[in-house]
């Protein structure tokens, strides 16, 4: 018996990465997976891998948000599961950031989990239950040099996280935010100085002595999907191999 039977889990940012490790568990633990993206090619091809679905969705429209809900819920009539997993990392120091970067990175880590949370919660009330998963990182609990809109972003997600705890509680709906560490993913290879040998540097600051893997992050997001988090809601946990003890 899968941990996730019988649900519904919507996974934004599921083509590759986390996001795709997150929809390929879910699926494995007998959850109906729909997975959306703006890399078309890979997001089929994770759905059709997993037995899921795929839908093109740019997570800063709320006209899409809108559309992708209504289609989720008229294809398996609820939604048990969000995971806001959708971001984007660009550095830039805070005085030389262009503004225009500064927006995008907003928007799409920000105002992207904002518009999920918004349009999905409804439709939890509606069930009586759910779990929201916010994907935010160690950029939510410290201050970090060449990434003041990542970091503002992320912030930004802890504290939705905790608002939207204290609204949504009520309806039997938990929401809680994960904080990853440096993940073995594409984004990883655009912090600066990784390309250039850097990893061994950072790999000296963490306990564990190793970048994490993005099955790891996605079996902490299992949990929190799953009634073995049932009294879990407003929290932020953090997966770094002790990096910010």
């Amino acid at each position: 018996m899968g941990r996730l039977d019988g649900r519904v889990a919507l996974v934004t940012g599921g083509a590759r990465g986390q996001g795709a490790a997150e929809a390929t568990l879910f699926a494995s633990e007998g959850a109906a997976v729909v997975l959306t993206d703006v890399l078309d090619k890979e997001g089929n091809e994770i759905a059709a891998a997993i037995g899921g679905t795929y839908l093109h969705q740019d997570v800063t429209s709320e006209d899409e948000w809108r559309t992708i809900v209504q289609e989720v819920v008229g294809q398996h009539g609820k939604i048990d599961v969000l995971v806001n997993n959708a971001g984007i990392y660009m550095s830039g120091s805070l005085t030389e950031m262009p503004l225009e970067d500064y927006r995008r990175i907003i928007d799409v880590n920000q105002v992207g989990v904002f518009l999920g949370m918004k349009h999905v919660a409804p439709v939890m009330i509606d069930n009586g239950a759910g779990s929201i998963v916010n994907i935010s990182s160690i950029a939510g609990l410290r201050g970090g040099r060449g990434s003041i809109a990542y970091g503002a972003s992320k912030w930004a997600v802890r504290g939705m996280t905790k608002s939207a705890a204290q609204e949504l509680g009520q309806h039997g709906i938990r929401v809680n935010s994960i904080h990853p560490g440096l993940i073995d993913t594409a984004m990883l290879q655009q912090v600066p100085g990784i390309d250039s040998g850097g990893l061994d540097a950072f790999n000296r600051r963490i306990p564990l002595g190793r970048v994490a893997e993005a099955d790891e992050v996605a079996k902490l997001a299992l949990f929190l999907a799953s009634d073995e988090s049932s009294y879990c809601s407003g929290a932020e946990f953090l997966i770094d191999g002790g990096m910010t003890s």
